[in-house]
């Protein structure tokens, strides 16, 4: 079912070019349950052996479904407008050796190269959770990059079925622009927040926009499915930026730049940070035992706890190891627990290093957790994330750690870790 040819297409060759990465929020290096083909928590792009980009060129109005029915199906690709049901609007797309296209969605059908399902968040469940109705569309967006430099990256909303045919139905929100090309909206839309600054520790967020079948931005819609378009905003395009986020409404998707990954540290750089603070042997306070981080695989995968593990009281930022008192609730054995050393009373969590490098603003040290979750990385990129608003349902937003997809705390998004040395 996932098969990987597009994978093959797409795949670096002798001296591949990377036009960027797409890493979806709420997974700490991997899928719960291990990447697998087109179904994976990060996707890279590369340059194609072939161009397979499409770009418009005929457009046929027709007054019957007999025949744009025949026009759809002469296996060029297009975009059909249903107006009513005798007026239908078919732009055809005529390829475009410039450019490269790359297709999302939550269809397995292979004209999708990077298979995305609606994430759970705290990242427990496992991939296999069962989602009642997904709200992601089959066929949801298309990244469209420039195959010489600066490789530009444009997205556009819905993707190319198997038929290569965009079909936008009666209730679709659609119009016909002042040039006369035709436009419209996806059902849930596809939503884009450009970081002001780029993705770097001085950067803040944008603002969110929604993207049409054409490319143009537009302000939001009252709601995530209204029928009725936002307004234009004339002076904002749709090339993607290092730090861009594409909501999918059920998933957040971030676009690393080639340039951008070159400056995120690597595994082998947060490997190094991990047995750094472990070669400093922090102690548990109370216990006098020393505390370990559990290896980048085990965090990914969220398994079992250690023995060694650290624990945090998230309401002071005190380091512990794991014991059994100062309880304050009943039903959640640490959902209020007293800190033995400043007895401040708050949840008290697990800590898990965040192995996902794509995340990082910058390459510090791993000394702040988001709360409520215990997700650990550095100062600047716990800051970055607390700030940034992401969509959660059809239309709330809030900020989330990345590496879970867990709402931050309002009042409290991070905490500053506070470890002890050994005492001899």
């Amino acid at each position: 079912m996932f098969s990987s040819s597009q994978e093959e297409h797409c795949a670096p060759s002798k001296d591949p070019v990377k036009y960027g990465e797409l890493v979806v929020l709420g997974y700490n290096g991997s899928l719960p349950n291990g990447d697998r083909g087109r179904r994976k928590s990060r996707f890279a792009l590369y340059r194609r052996t072939k161009a397979n980009g499409v770009k418009p060129s005929t457009v046929h109005i027709l007054n019957t479904p007999q025949a744009s029915k025949a026009v759809n199906c002469k296996g060029q690709h297009s975009i059909s407008y249903t107006l009513s049901r005798n007026h239908t609007v078919v732009v055809e797309y005529c390829h475009d050796k410039d450019t490269d296209m790359f297709q999302i969605g939550r269809s397995t059908e292979s004209p999708i190269d990077f298979v995305v399902t609606d994430t759970v968040a705290g990242g427990q469940e496992g991939e296999e959770t069962p989602i009642t109705q997904s709200t992601i569309s089959r066929f949801a967006c298309r990244v469209v990059c420039e195959r010489v430099p600066p490789f530009t990256a444009r997205i556009y909303a819905a993707g190319f079925d198997s038929s290569k045919n965009i079909f936008l139905g009666e209730k679709a929100a659609k119009w016909k622009n002042p040039d006369g090309h035709m436009d419209g909206l996806t059902t849930n839309g596809v939503l884009v927040m450009h970081p002001k600054g780029g993705f770097t520790e001085e950067s803040k967020p944008g603002v969110w926009r929604e993207i049409s079948v054409c490319g143009d931005v537009y302000t939001l819609r009252e709601t995530r499915s209204a029928q009725t378009p936002g307004k234009l905003v004339e002076h904002e395009s749709n090339i993607l930026q290092d730090g861009s986020l594409v909501d999918l409404c059920g998933a957040t998707l971030l676009w690393r730049t080639a340039e951008g990954l070159f400056h995120t540290p690597t595994q082998k750089h947060l490997e190094a940070l991990r047995q750094e603070i472990n070669a400093g042997r922090p102690q548990c306070p109370v216990g006098l035992n020393t505390l370990a981080f559990p290896s980048m695989q085990r965090s990914r995968a969220l398994s079992s706890l250690e023995e060694k593990q650290p624990w945090v009281y998230l309401s002071c930022g005190h380091v512990h190891g794991y014991h059994n008192w100062g309880h304050r609730s009943e039903q959640d054995a640490n959902a209020q627990r007293e800190c033995p050393m400043c007895r401040m009373v708050g949840p008290y969590v697990p800590l898990w290093l965040g192995c996902e490098p794509a995340f990082y603003v910058d390459t510090g040290a791993p000394t702040h957790a988001f709360v409520p979750c215990g997700h650990v990385c550095s100062e600047k990129s716990v800051k970055y994330w607390a700030e940034i608003p992401l969509p959660h349902g059809t239309h709330a937003f809030h900020a989330a750690c990345p590496f879970c997809a867990t709402q931050l705390g309002l009042t409290k998004g991070f905490a500053k870790l506070i470890f002890q040395g050994p005492v001899d």
